[in-house]
């Protein structure tokens, strides 16, 4: 049987209204850059949106995914340039600061055998506390109306970080 395929608005469907502006402004500025779009059902998160950076085919390429489970929406920016918008890190409400520091630990930093070989663990600051972060959860953040400007702001900050090189 042949895989359905989804489009962009089949995707904003499942999208609570009070998201939906903010889902479509993140789709056209990423499309600006040519990033692709990609839609897929997954068992642990449903219906699932990645964009991927162009030329890239790689987790590192994928600018971020929404996750929509169990009437959630979720994104998760795989920050690899955050060293570069300090400012940005910084300004972050306290409520995704402590989102940040819920996810998991790297273990690259504590063990580097333990982890994969390709990983990029993410070591940082935010007003002046360091965070170890694993490169996969650091940057998984729930969406909701306060933190909608935010996560709009880190988005466009890595995307500039990846364009310029």
């Amino acid at each position: 049987m042949a895989k359905a395929k989804y489009q962009f608005e089949d995707f904003l469907t499942t999208v609570s209204d009070g998201y939906k502006e903010f889902v479509t402004t993140v789709h056209k500025m990423l499309l600006q850059d040519n990033y692709r779009p990609q839609i897929k059902v997954t068992k642990s998160n449903g219906l699932q949106l990645a964009y991927y950076q162009p030329k890239i085919k790689v987790v590192a390429g994928v600018i971020l995914i929404f996750l929509f489970c169990n009437d959630k929406l979720m994104i998760r920016i795989y920050g690899k340039n955050h060293k570069e918008y300090p400012d940005v890190l910084n300004s972050l409400p306290e409520r995704i600061v402590n989102q940040i520091d819920k996810a998991g630990d790297c273990v690259k930093f504590i063990n580097p055998q333990r982890c994969w070989n390709g990983c990029i663990g993410f070591d940082f600051h935010i007003r002046e506390k360091r965070y170890q972060k694993c490169y996969v959860q650091c940057f998984q953040l729930d969406v909701d109306l306060e933190s909608m400007p935010y996560l709009i702001e880190l988005i466009k900050s890595e995307n500039k970080e990846r364009m310029a090189v």
